[in-house]
């Protein structure tokens, strides 16, 4: 017997839409966010879902709730934060642009110390210091194993999505479901890597959409 998991990321938050660092913080959907959420729903309006899973965060509830719309025959709606989205401590509801101005500033203070550059000044000093953040925000965002100071590492995240896939599984064997996932872009990347067999080079370059949903079939 086959059962399916849909696997979705939930719409478009206040702080995804202004760049700021999210993590564990809740921020609601905005207006964008709930026609997302919407779509995913209209996608799913024919498929049988038995039970649904979303996280805490209210970006995942909302986007739940308005997939269930479509779906009575859904009793049940299990809250799980194994597959919360990363956290990104101590920058947690701080923007991208002020992460990159203060990064790009200490390395390029750092360089200048160790006499590595020549001082820099005007346009050429800001665009260098941008230069330096920006290659710093990307290691942060999409390295498999840098921590966010106080945060997660993406391979932490794995670990515990893993575990929460495992006991996924032996679920839907045993109640014999289809269910239905309202996740979060980092918590999905592990999904997608373990149903999809992708490298992590693979898994970090995906880009998650949040108007969209996968569709991963379980022999059960």
């Amino acid at each position: 017997m086959k059962k399916h998991i849909y696997l979705f990321r939930h719409g478009q938050s206040y702080y995804n839409r202004d760049h700021i660092f999210t993590g564990w913080k809740d921020s609601m959907l905005t207006p964008l966010g709930i026609k997302q959420a919407k779509v995913i729903a209209t996608k799913l309006k024919n498929k049988r879902i038995d039970v649904a899973f979303q996280t805490s965060l209210s970006r995942s509830k909302d986007t739940l709730k308005e997939v269930l719309k479509y779906h009575p025959e859904c009793k049940i709606i299990i809250t799980n934060d194994k597959m919360l989205e990363r956290s990104y401590g101590r920058l947690q509801g701080k923007s991208h642009k002020s992460f990159v101005k203060r990064e790009g500033t200490d390395a390029y203070r750092t360089l200048l110390h160790w006499h590595k550059i020549d001082h820099l000044t005007g346009w050429d000093r800001k665009q260098f210091i941008k230069k330096l953040g920006e290659a710093e925000l990307k290691i942060i965002r999409r390295s498999y194993d840098v921590r966010p100071p106080g945060g997660e590492s993406v391979k932490m995240v794995e670990k515990r999505v893993l575990s929460f896939i495992k006991e996924l599984l032996k679920f839907m064997k045993r109640e014999k479901v289809n269910v239905a996932i309202s996740a979060h872009g980092n918590s999905m990347r592990p999904f997608r890597r373990y149903f999809e067999k992708l490298s992590i080079k693979q898994m970090m370059e995906l880009e998650n959409p949040w108007d969209d949903y996968f569709d991963y079939v379980v022999e059960v």
